[in-house]
């Protein structure tokens, strides 16, 4: 399972911090967290079983954010989330984070983009492994704080920044409030994906590919319960980013035995697997995907098929596609 070539399309750098560097940037940049302890780190940044909600889940942020403040330990993390997929033959990955969230001690928001593409640029100098940027932003901000981000990446688009994101709590009919911030972003040259589906209906998946261009959707289990939605992801072809762990833990699905990844794959909607987060979820992609495998008795043809419409989902250009196709 380890040796299987992997992509993943939906990981959170704030979500995938190795513990132990938490504890070493507090250290070098006098950062008061509660402990240098690693496995009391490890207790507050990983999710518990008995976690009730998104919102609950999301509060495992806080302390990674705490130290992602300075270009060097944004650069170091997502050279360090490299360093770890590519152990596992992960070949390519799209990090996603929301820039606002490191500004906290002056960085501007170009200063803390190139400094995340620094980390993936050196990692892919480094392993065998490519990599590019979504940039997040988050539903509880306001529009203005949506185009600060947008104008800010502009410049970086097709140079390690291939698409924007909503990310962060859900409610109902969100996408209204953030439709003049994907609208520019997609006038730019940006790909859209969304969080949709997750924490509320499938009407805000149906909004995120109808309103705002969405071509891939975050989690996108509640299409599961509504027709209309199913039935538009379906024919419009709508890549859906599938996180099984974490949507266990987040109550977005009741049971393992429930999750709907197998049923929507042999009724021919494009998924893809991935971990969401990997340290707050306690997961890396394999494990991930080997969960999967065992649970709906997948086996190898589907999972090239799977690894194949992956490769299509991604942002990346034609040569890293044909690059990718090459492992399988």
């Amino acid at each position: 399972m380890r040796k299987l070539p992997k992509i993943e399309l939906h990981c959170h750098l704030d979500g995938s911090v190795r513990p132990q560097t938490i504890i070493d940037i507090a250290k070098r940049e006098n950062i008061e967290i509660p402990s240098y302890k690693e496995s009391d780190i490890k207790e507050l940044v990983m999710v518990k079983k008995d976690c009730t909600s998104l919102n609950e889940y999301l509060e495992k942020f806080d302390l990674p954010n705490k130290v992602m403040q300075s270009k060097e330990s944004l650069k170091q993390i997502a050279f360090e989330l490299l360093e770890d997929a590519q152990r596992e033959n992960v070949k390519y990955i799209e990090v996603r984070f929301a820039p606002l969230l490191h500004t906290n001690k002056g960085l501007s928001v170009e200063e803390i983009i190139q400094s995340v593409i620094d980390g993936i640029k050196e990692a892919q100098n480094i392993y065998d492994i490519k990599g590019n940027v979504i940039l997040s932003c988050l539903r509880t901000m306001s529009v203005e704080d949506g185009l600060k981000v947008v104008e800010a990446g502009k410049k970086f688009i097709n140079k390690g920044v291939v698409a924007i994101d909503l990310a962060g709590c859900e409610e109902e009919r969100f996408c209204n409030k953030f439709k003049p911030v994907i609208d520019k972003a997609r006038e730019y040259g940006y790909n859209v994906t969304i969080h949709a589906g997750e924490a509320a209906s499938g009407q805000n998946v149906i909004d995120a590919i109808n309103l705002l261009g969405a071509k891939r959707i975050g989690h996108g289990v509640r299409i599961k319960d509504m027709k209309e939605a199913y039935d538009l992801v379906k024919s419009n072809k709508v890549y859906l980013e599938m996180c099984p762990t974490s949507n266990i833990q987040t109550k977005a699905i009741d049971d393992f035995n429930n999750y709907p990844l197998y049923d929507f794959y042999k009724d021919g909607i494009y998924v893809t697997l991935n971990t969401d987060n990997r340290t707050v979820s306690n997961i890396d992609l394999t494990n991930e995907i080997d969960l999967i495998f065992r649970k709906f008795n997948i086996n190898k043809i589907e999972y090239k098929n799977i690894y194949l419409n992956t490769v299509e989902a991604t942002f990346s250009d034609e040569e890293t596609k044909n690059w990718l196709k090459s492992f399988i």
